[in-house]
């Protein structure tokens, strides 16, 4: 059955050449690709991205073996189009270099120079292409006395102070420094990288030049670090690890049960005393000791040890009934098989199918941006290695059937 025609997305007519792998650079591509860039991706012929291997899980065809398609490598390359080719053969320098002279975006993460070898770097690029946006996503950047080094999301979780305040403190059972349980910094770095290529767009429209984008998994980390850092910065106090607590609001944190935890949010006096008045403890909301957040905070760990204390006499479900009726921020600390089945995660669409070469359909979760004129369109699945030689040499650099074939023959793609 033929699909039906998408509309065009905000970046249609956009070309991204995407030298990048694993999750960083990948996730922009795809973040441009959703809102409607042409996207190829480039990898080696053979292996490909890295996250290929990263499995199990794998998509399962419809018969119900196993496919190759990783569910690492399709979380993060929906709506791009896969081109290999053997960047250590001078041939396939040739092809990319062509490729990029068509390009407004080429995204890569290798080591830093790691492309000048085959003079695909930024400095070689640039003049034949001078209006290219080249994003360079490394560990580090591009500068400063650990530019040579390989960095990664797990490194960059620890040097970059996340897991220093993430983690239960110290002196508790199962207390000491926890990474984020996704490669957060990669996704950030991701976003950043998406929103730096769109700036330096906006501004070839007004000079009708690219630029050189630097990006540094610790340099983000560091940014993201936002109140945590200002805290720090400001007060002079290195913060620390408090479990699931907030460092400046109080309640704001997880409490047991009967049946498991809830999640309280209470952001100001207001809502604590509707908190206080679904606990049957009124008078806390009067208390001096408890009646204005920075009193709280003050006596945390006597409020919290007495609300724990309550929330222990019912049930989950019971407790988020009666505080959503008494307008208190609340909520349950959702399995993924219970987000994926949340009433209002399904009313927003979060999970999609796309066809895929290897199976009927291929599940995904949505790009959550929602733009009302030009919406993001889900056009294609993930690709298959090199799924899109072809299509990509024909369309981008008009070669015929005749002239791929040959570069197949020797191997470049």
């Amino acid at each position: 059955m033929e699909r039906p025609a998408l509309p065009p997305g905000a970046l249609a007519g956009l070309r991204v050449l995407d030298l990048s792998r694993v999750l960083a650079g990948p996730w922009c591509s795809q973040l441009l690709a959703d809102l409607g860039a042409d996207v190829v991706k480039v990898e080696r012929p053979g292996s490909g991205d890295d996250t290929r291997a990263w499995g199990p899980p794998w998509l399962q065809r419809d018969d119900g073996s196993a496919s190759a398609e990783s569910a690492y490598f399709l979380s993060a390359n929906r709506n791009k189009r896969s081109l290999t080719v053997d960047l250590s053969n001078p041939e396939g320098q040739r092809l990319v270099r062509e490729l990029a002279l068509g390009a407004d975006v080429l995204l890569e993460n290798f080591k830093v120079g790691g492309l000048a070898q085959y003079g695909l770097d930024y400095a070689s690029l640039a003049p034949l292409n001078p209006r290219l946006i080249y994003c360079s996503i490394t560990g580090f950047g591009q500068t400063g006395p650990y530019a040579e080094r390989p960095g990664y999301d797990f490194l960059m979780q620890g040097m970059g102070g996340l897991m220093s305040i993430t983690g239960r403190p110290d002196g508790e059972a199962g207390g000491g420094p926890l990474k984020v349980g996704v490669a957060l910094t990669d996704v950030m770095t991701g976003l950043y990288a998406a929103v730096a290529v769109l700036a330096a767009l906006q501004r070839r429209h007004v000079s009708g030049t690219g630029q050189h984008v630097d990006l540094a998994l610790l340099d983000v980390q560091v940014a993201a670090l936002a109140n945590q850092a200002s805290n720090f910065l400001v007060g002079g106090r290195v913060p620390q690890r408090m479990g699931n607590a907030h460092p400046s609001i109080v309640p704001y944190q997880d409490f047991p049960t009967a049946d498991g935890h809830m999640i309280v949010t209470v952001g100001n006096d207001s809502q604590f005393a509707s908190f206080c008045g679904v606990l049957g403890r009124a008078d806390w909301a009067r208390d001096e000791r408890y009646a204005t957040n920075p009193q709280r905070v003050r006596h945390r760990d006597a409020l919290v040890a007495a609300i724990g204390e309550i929330t222990r006499t019912r049930r989950t479900d019971d407790w988020i009934a009666a505080m959503e009726a008494a307008n208190v921020p609340c909520g349950p600390i959702n399995t993924l098989d219970r987000v994926f089945d949340n009433e209002q995660v399904r009313a927003r669409g979060l999970r999609v199918e796309l066809p895929h070469q290897e199976a009927s359909a291929v599940p995904l979760v949505a790009n959550p941006i929602r733009l009302s004129e030009s919406p993001v369109a889900y056009r294609s699945a993930p690709p298959t290695l090199g799924q899109h030689c072809e299509e990509v040499l024909h369309d981008w650099l008009g070669l015929e059937p005749e002239a791929i074939a040959a570069l197949r023959a020797q191997r470049v793609v």
